[in-house]
Parts: C-alpha cells; structure tokens; sequence
C-alpha cells in the first residue's frame, strides 16, 4: 500500500480572506491587551521581587556606609 500521507502534505492550503481576517484579529488582541498585560507584570513582579530583596538583605552598596 503507498503512503499517500506525502502526497496530501505536499500541496499548498488556500487561506481564505475570512481565516486571513480571524488571524490579524487574534494577532490585534494580542498586540494591543495581552503583551501590554504580561510586561507590566514581569516589570512589576522584578520591582517587588528587588523591594522584598532590600527588606531582608538590605540597601545595596557597601556595608556600613
């Protein structure tokens, strides 16, 4: 029996303009909530992570000054 499974693989797939029009949709959404969301927390998250660092370690610097 052939694989045929190639054969099909090989063969380009048509994007429509309504998949095409969902894709930048989902790209928008993205772009402008979700990343704006997850930088401000990463950012967020090192500044409290370096605030409780200084509570339990101290200032930086030398030691005494």
């Amino acid at each position: 029996m052939p694989d045929t499974s190639t054969q099909l693989d090989a063969q380009p797939k048509k994007v429509h303009g309504a998949s095409r029009r969902a894709e930048f949709l989902v790209f928008a959404i993205i772009a402008a909530f979700i990343w704006p969301v997850v930088a401000v927390g990463v950012v967020g998250g090192y500044g409290f992570l370096v605030w409780m660092s200084q509570l339990i370690l101290g200032p930086p610097g030398p030691p005494g000054a």
